[in-house]
């Protein structure tokens, strides 16, 4: 199947507006379909699909912008698709020129398109969004030098298992199996089996476990007697046997595994599961998969997630953990700060540190470094309560990687969200501190100093009178009034580029200024740059900035 591209009728868009026009510009989303590099997916994903049959395929930046959006709210495959109708940001953040009425794809298709794009492509998936926290600075490149790196156990979509439920499944579904191949089977236990479940919780509950374990055997005569049925009827079907192969299995599985044997079955629909022991007090067994997370030491950021089925020791797997890492970043690792159990580790490459490690720690930095490596623990917790890695609903052991990577996806979308959101309420607060220091009074032998303390106040009490860069107003007559000018259209304003999208800023030319201000140079002086100490009676500072000065100062932090 080849890639459907989007088609538009000039007749019909004629009487359409498109979303760009439509959006607030400074919406966190909107800014966020900028930073992100949708042709890196094109490039990646477009070799795996057929030219020469097969439907049109769905586009790649619609199929990724779904895949992010349920990573980044929590949502299921059917929810995300929903909301996508009613949402216009997330259309725009999907590719979408103009507002969509119906639903873009069946909610299954994002299955198949995981399927397709496999590890690999959740690895892809996760290096964009490293790439997009680097472009919004959310994260910055000396951070992926230090790391912290932990692992957790991701709990797979079942219930937990006991043997009585576990034994009279696998019957039933041999029976179900049985009926739609026409096998007919002798008995099928489809009264017994269930009464025989419902003694067994009962007399658990009641602490009566002779008669518990005599409710479980019951059971396991009953799933053997119905698995060799079976294998007498099929015969030498070749046809059958085929069908019956992976289910039978599971059951002898079942029926041989005893208390202490190792790799024991824990559920029928996902073989795959663990039963994992992490010495939590409330959750003394999880049933999932290990896994791994590498964030950056300083600022959080998630770099690396890998899925660790077998359940390793820790510290034989922080070698391949840093090597992704290496891979997704393009950056060595200097330093790696771990808890003890990484003991024996044998990495030589990076310098590791152990959780209360007291050799080898020289400096306070160093110290510091070492005591955020519990910083890690939160996020942990961050991406089971507001991401999905707490219930992982995906197939298979292909399903426990892919979750665990976008999981990890969605986390660091939502911390760029929020550092894209906090950008345009700084830059909203230093345009009014700088745009309150310029009155329309203005003249000439005008001059802007920060507010004097009040008559009778202590100098120590000075900068909690007012607020951080706030300006008073000094003319040759004397101090002009006890406020603060407000936010006008006085200063011009001109259109920028920054960071992929534009903003408005303040216009630094000499005509301007010279228009307003005459000659000489308006000066400034800010409250946070005054020795108040040194501060004179007559008001007067002794530090004084350009107008040039302050506006570079002022965005040089956005």
């Amino acid at each position: 199947m080849t890639l459907k591209k989007s088609e538009h009728s000039p007749a019909l868009d004629l009487f359409r507006n498109e979303l760009s026009n439509l959006l607030d510009a400074r919406h966190a989303l909107f800014k966020l379909a900028a930073l992100i590099d949708w042709q890196t997916f094109d490039d990646e994903f477009g070799s795996l699909y057929c030219e020469h049959n097969g439907s049109p395929g769905k586009p790649i930046r619609l199929m990724v912008g779904l895949e992010y959006l349920k990573q980044i709210y929590d949502l299921s495959d059917d929810k995300v698709v929903a909301r996508w109708v009613e949402n216009p940001y997330w259309q725009y953040l999907c590719g979408e020129r103009y507002f969509q009425h119906e639903m873009p794809i069946e909610p299954s298709s994002l299955s198949r398109f995981r399927q397709r794009i496999g590890r690999c492509g959740g690895e892809k998936l996760l290096a964009q969004t490293i790439a997009v926290g680097l472009k919004s600075r959310t994260v910055k490149t000396r951070d992926f030098k230090r790391v912290t790196v932990d692992t957790t156990v991701q709990e797979k979509a079942v219930s937990f298992p006991t043997d009585s439920k576990l034994l009279n499944r696998s019957r039933e579904r041999l029976v179900k199996l049985c009926q739609r191949n026409a096998v007919t089977l002798r008995q099928t236990y489809a009264r017994k089996g269930p009464q025989a479940v419902w003694k067994a919780s009962r007399y658990a509950h009641a602490k009566q476990m002779r008669r518990m374990r005599r409710q479980v055997r019951t059971l396991g005569t009953y799933l053997g007697r119905v698995v060799r049925d079976i294998e007498r009827r099929i015969g030498k079907s070749e046809g059958l046997e085929a069908v019956f192969t992976d289910e039978i299995a599971l059951a002898k599985r079942l029926l041989a595994q005893e208390k202490h044997s190792k790799g024991k079955l824990y559920s029928l629909h996902a073989p795959e599961v663990e039963c994992i022991a992490k010495g939590k007090v409330h959750k003394r067994y999880e049933f999932g998969v290990k896994v791994s997370i590498t964030t950056t030491n300083k600022s959080n950021f998630i770099i690396g997630a890998q899925a660790l089925p077998g359940s390793p020791y820790d510290g034989h797997t922080l070698q391949g953990v840093l090597a992704q890492t290496r891979r997704l970043t393009n950056t060595e690792i200097d330093e790696a700060f771990v808890d003890r159990g990484y003991r024996g580790h044998g990495e030589q490459t990076t310098t590791v540190y152990l959780s209360g490690q007291r050799r080898g720690i020289k400096t306070r930095s160093l110290k510091k470094r070492l005591k955020r490596r519990q910083a890690i623990e939160p996020i942990i917790g961050h991406l089971k309560s507001d991401g999905r890695l707490g219930r992982n609903y995906l197939h298979g052991v292909v399903g426990d990687a892919m979750n665990v990577l976008l999981c990890c996806a969605g986390h660091n979308l939502r911390m760029v969200l929020r550092v894209l959101r906090i950008l345009w309420r700084s830059f909203c607060w230093y345009c009014r501190a700088l745009l309150g220091a310029i009155g329309r009074q203005s003249r000439a032998d005008t001059r802007w100093f920060p507010a004097p303390p009040a008559q009778g106040c202590s100098e120590t009490n000075y900068g909690a009178r007012f607020p951080m860069n706030s300006f008073f107003l000094i003319s040759k007559s004397g101090f002009s009034g006890s406020t603060i000018y407000s936010v006008g259209d006085f200063f011009p304003l001109e259109r920028r580029a920054f960071l992929n999208f534009t903003v408005s800023v303040p216009r630094l030319s000499e005509e301007i200024v010279k228009q307003y201000y005459g000659d000489d140079c308006m000066e400034i002086c800010m409250l946070h740059s005054i020795d108040h100490r040194n501060y004179k009676p007559t008001g007067y500072p002794a530090t004084k900035f350009a107008l040039e000065d302050v506006l570079s100062y002022i965005l040089k932090f956005w």
